[in-house]
């Protein structure tokens, strides 16, 4: 189960306490349990300093509290703040990340579902980088037309997310897709083969919806499915 720890304490030494962060990370390289630390002040009180540590388990902060590194940063922290730092241990019972979800939610869009909700998961101006289209395209009238393309070329496409990495604005979706050509698709008449596709995608999301995407994906092989183009047998 995941553990976070809270850390609060009172310090007008708000840059030393981000130094000795990166002194922490730097000293425990290697042995580091943390997966992620967060130096937050608090808008009504800018000596209110708050960290945040998340581990794997308990059982991995407190392996991480006994390197000799960490009792050094403490005692160091301790000297830069204004009485002893207070804690709290967490034990994580849900976590929802909810960037991911949007991306996870565009894909059932795409494969699918109703296209008037695109809406929903993309801002108006929603920028599409794609390496098989001449222009990028913009907006969500040009990507519902991008969608419903490949939805009379191939009516029962459907993705599956293969892994999802969230950090920040930006996910990253690493995603297969199979399709059945009965329709025309780019000038290409109905061979009703089964294709398959591989790709990636990274989206950046603003105010809770997807601003841009940049895809790369294996279209060459999808061509080579439908018999467009011969490739080279290693």
């Amino acid at each position: 189960m995941t553990f976070v720890q809270i850390i609060d304490c009172k310090t007008d030494k708000v840059d030393d306490m981000n130094r000795l962060l990166d002194k922490w990370v730097e000293q425990t390289h290697g042995k580091r349990t943390a997966t992620h630390a967060t130096v937050a002040t608090d808008r009504a009180d800018k000596h209110h300093v708050v960290e945040i540590v998340e581990f794997p388990s308990y059982e991995e902060a407190m392996r991480q509290s006994n390197l000799p590194e960490t009792n050094r940063i403490f005692e160091e922290m301790v000297a830069l703040c204004d009485m002893p730092p207070t804690f709290t241990d967490l034990d994580v019972v849900r976590d929802e990340q909810l960037n991911k979800m949007v991306c996870r939610r565009f894909f059932d869009i795409l494969a699918g579902g109703d296209l008037n909700t695109l809406d929903q998961v993309l801002t108006s101006d929603y920028h599409d980088h794609d390496p098989a289209n001449e222009r990028d395209v913009i907006g969500i009238e040009d990507t519902r037309d991008q969608v419903i393309m490949y939805r009379n070329g191939f009516p029962d496409f459907r993705f599956s997310l293969d892994d999802q990495i969230g950090e920040g604005d930006r996910v990253c979706t690493r995603w297969s897709w199979t399709g059945t050509h009965t329709g025309e698709f780019q000038g290409i008449a109905p061979t009703n083969r089964r294709v398959e596709m591989t790709g990636m995608i990274v989206q950046r999301l603003a105010d809770g919806k997807i601003q841009e995407g940049w895809w790369n994906y294996d279209s060459l092989g999808l061509m080579a499915q439908l018999g467009v183009v011969d490739l080279p047998r290693g």
